[in-house]
């Protein structure tokens, strides 16, 4: 796999937007972010706007038209020169896009980021669903309930990931800077069908493990996590607009009967939560009930 990689890999990531990956953002009504706090521990995110408020000018940089929402925490770890993982996921059409790069400028209600790496990804585990708004984007800055969570979820937000079938990860590498394509934020998707994210208890601690399945091979997740295991989960309430936003370190499990109690995974992803915050009604969003894709018949389910 290492060969084929190494006369694949180059060609699949990229140091600029291809013209249908920016025409892809431009379609979107939300994005997802992912960014380091002040202790360099990822965060997920999720910006929203009305279609068109990313814009690229160019084939090396996005415009996002948007401001963090209210407890959020990429609010206040948005600064010029910060490295930060952007994916453009389009879930009706199960269409997605990533592109990592840096920080250029900061305005009023505005960011550019540079690219540093773009590509494409297959629409594996994605859960067709479409999404509406119910209020105004920019109302996502007005106050609203945020609770704090700790190493111990609260039986609401363990309720919502034994519930999900997606969530979304953001990594970085050990040094994660601007101006280095080796060295950054990415965030990525993770489907299955619900219930594939296992949630226990360990030294009072929830220990969340999730199946890996095969993809595209590029393991630009993992890749970080084998070098930085801290991560950030992201979980949406699809029928509410609630957020629920963790940070904490991961392990990977490669082997053994663990792996083998889900069926069609190839390893598994254990995340220890540290910290994170749950936002009612973060997003101003609601989706449609999800469309299984052909794919998910594959991901299985957890042995009993």
């Amino acid at each position: 796999m290492r060969d084929r990689l190494e006369q694949t890999g180059r060609k699949f990531i990229r140091s600029f937007m291809p013209d249908p990956h920016r025409e892809l953002f431009r379609e979107l009504p939300f994005l997802l972010v992912g960014g380091l706090d002040g202790e360099r521990r990822p965060w997920a995110s999720l910006l929203v706007g009305a279609p068109g408020f990313v814009t690229s000018p160019d084939s090396r940089t996005l415009v996002i038209s948007a401001r963090p929402g209210f407890g959020d925490a990429l609010g206040r770890n948005l600064t010029l020169g910060a490295p930060l993982g952007l994916l453009g996921i389009q879930l009706e059409t199960r269409r997605r896009v990533r592109m990592n790069g840096t920080v250029v400028e900061l305005g009023e209600g505005r960011f550019a980021v540079q690219v540093e790496q773009s590509f494409g990804n297959c629409p594996r585990y994605i859960q067709a669903r479409e999404p509406v708004f119910v209020a105004e984007p920019s109302c996502v800055t007005e106050p609203r309930p945020v609770w704090t969570e700790g190493p111990l979820l609260s039986g609401v937000s363990a309720g919502l990931i034994e519930r999900a079938d997606t969530f979304f990860i953001a990594t970085a590498s050990p040094v994660a800077r601007g101006g280095d394509p080796v060295e950054g934020v990415d965030v990525s998707h993770r489907g299955g069908k619900p219930g594939f994210v296992r949630v226990t208890e360990e030294a009072g601690r929830t220990v969340l493990t999730a199946p890996d399945f095969s993809g595209n091979l590029q393991f630009n997740t993992l890749g970080n996590l084998l070098l930085n295991p801290r991560a950030g989960l992201l979980f949406v309430d699809f029928t509410s607009g609630g957020i629920l936003s963790l940070t904490g370190e991961t392990e990977i499990v490669w082997e053994g009967p663990e792996v083998e109690a889900f069926t069609g995974a190839e390893r598994l992803l254990r995340f220890r939560v540290t910290e994170g915050t749950w936002i009612e009604n973060g997003v101003p969003l609601r989706w449609s009930a999800p469309r299984p894709a052909p794919q998910l018949s594959s991901t299985g389910s957890w042995s009993r």
